[in-house]
């Protein structure tokens, strides 16, 4: 065992909805993980605070001081979800989602990533054939940061019948040049292709997209790119999702297109996510939302959060055996045929659990594979 350890603070944001139930999903997968990394040397420590919703009820704001100070002093944070109907009276700055974009602007985060393959069991929940799925493994990287959900000036004004209402889409040449960068770095790990998605045939801010990705290809000449409309990808990302490896886009574009992949895999509730900087804490959360309707009923997929924190154990923790086991841990669940009612579809063997008994199974199978690698590692040296 190392005799030097190493400590890891992590900042837990439950939020509304569903997200306290999924995050204390992951926190049971994470405190095996814990148990695991004490004989490595490693030692995981974390608090849980307000964000969205919930801190609003608390403390009268979406992103209190005290959240954004945790996180910024973390080594990564994990979220949950905010969001939900009780707020939406309120002004946009004022909503849960606010806290939410506001905490992703703090961290400086500006490139997500969101993987989309083929779990196993899973096919029969997409809506496309068999052979359209085979081979499927996109990571979707998209800018986080611009666009039109920061863009100014924005806002409505008038009273009807001629109320109107204003977003602005703007980028810089440097927010598009670094995320390029993100994208292209992960293409040389995978397949060596980069698919960039704009609207370059109408928007002004699309054809800079353009430009910029085309002149950052030039510093990776190992990786192809190619670029398509977004209105073309669309479709594509039904009838072929196979035939994709990176796909690089701008926020909003990426919003829609991350969650069109959730159903090509058959369910949001399986999406995970990485929002990363350079250099400070990354941001990881699932992509299905508060999903009020189900809160409180252990009926939530935990999955996608738990996919989150494999994210988080490679990419913040630099543990990417400790990533694999928890992806591992996942698909050998599902081979085992448990099911929450998001992935249940009634195949022979399939058994529908809920939130907490999902997280307990893939903890267990985490435990056993770490126990393995434990006794490996042993023999070995």
């Amino acid at each position: 065992m190392n005799e030097q350890r190493e400590t890891h603070q992590l900042v837990l944001l439950p939020g509304d909805g569903i997200g306290p139930e999924v995050i204390k999903a992951a926190e049971t997968v994470l405190a095996t993980a814990r148990e695991y990394l004490r004989h490595e040397g490693i030692e995981l420590s974390w608090q849980a605070k307000p964000i969205g919703g919930a801190a609003i009820d608390q403390v009268g704001k979406p992103l209190p001081d005290d959240t954004l100070a945790a996180a910024q002093g973390a080594k990564a944070v994990l979220l949950g979800a905010v969001g939900g109907p009780e707020w939406d009276g309120l002004a946009p700055g004022d909503r849960p989602e606010a806290g939410l974009l506001g905490l992703r602007r703090a961290l400086s985060v500006y490139a997500n990533l969101r993987p989309a393959t083929m779990l196993p069991g899973l096919g029969g929940q997409s809506p496309l054939k068999s052979r359209a799925l085979q081979g499927l493994d996109v990571l979707l990287v998209r800018e986080l940061t611009g666009g039109v959900y920061f863009g100014e000036p924005r806002g409505r004004a008038g009273d009807a019948p001629s109320r109107q209402a204003l977003d602005t889409m703007a980028y810089q040449e440097g927010e598009i040049r670094r995320v390029a960068h993100v994208a292209f770095r992960a293409a040389r790990r995978r397949q060596r292709r980069v698919t960039s998605v704009d609207k370059r045939n109408v928007l002004e801010t699309s054809r800079l997209w353009r430009e910029v990705v085309e002149d950052v290809a030039t510093d990776y000449p190992d990786v192809r790119l190619e670029h398509q409309l977004v209105d073309s990808m669309a479709m594509l990302l039904v009838l072929k999702p196979h035939a994709f490896d990176v796909v690089l886009t701008e926020n909003m574009f990426g919003d829609i297109l991350s969650d069109e992949l959730g159903g090509v895999v058959g369910s949001l509730g399986v999406m995970a996510s990485a929002s990363l900087g350079d250099g400070g804490p990354g941001l990881y959360e699932p992509v299905h939302g508060s999903a009020p309707d189900i809160a409180g009923k252990d009926m939530a997929n935990p999955l996608g959060a738990i996919l989150s924190l494999a994210m988080l154990a490679e990419h913040s923790l630099e543990l990417p055996l400790l990533a694999r086991a928890i992806e591992g841990a996942v698909k050998e669940v599902l081979r085992q045929g448990l099911r929450t009612r998001d992935i249940a579809d009634g195949s022979q063997g399939e058994r529908v659990v809920g939130t907490r008994e999902m997280a307990e199974r893939v903890a267990d199978a985490l435990a056993q594979d770490l126990h393995t690698r434990q006794a490996l590692n042993a023999a070995y040296f």
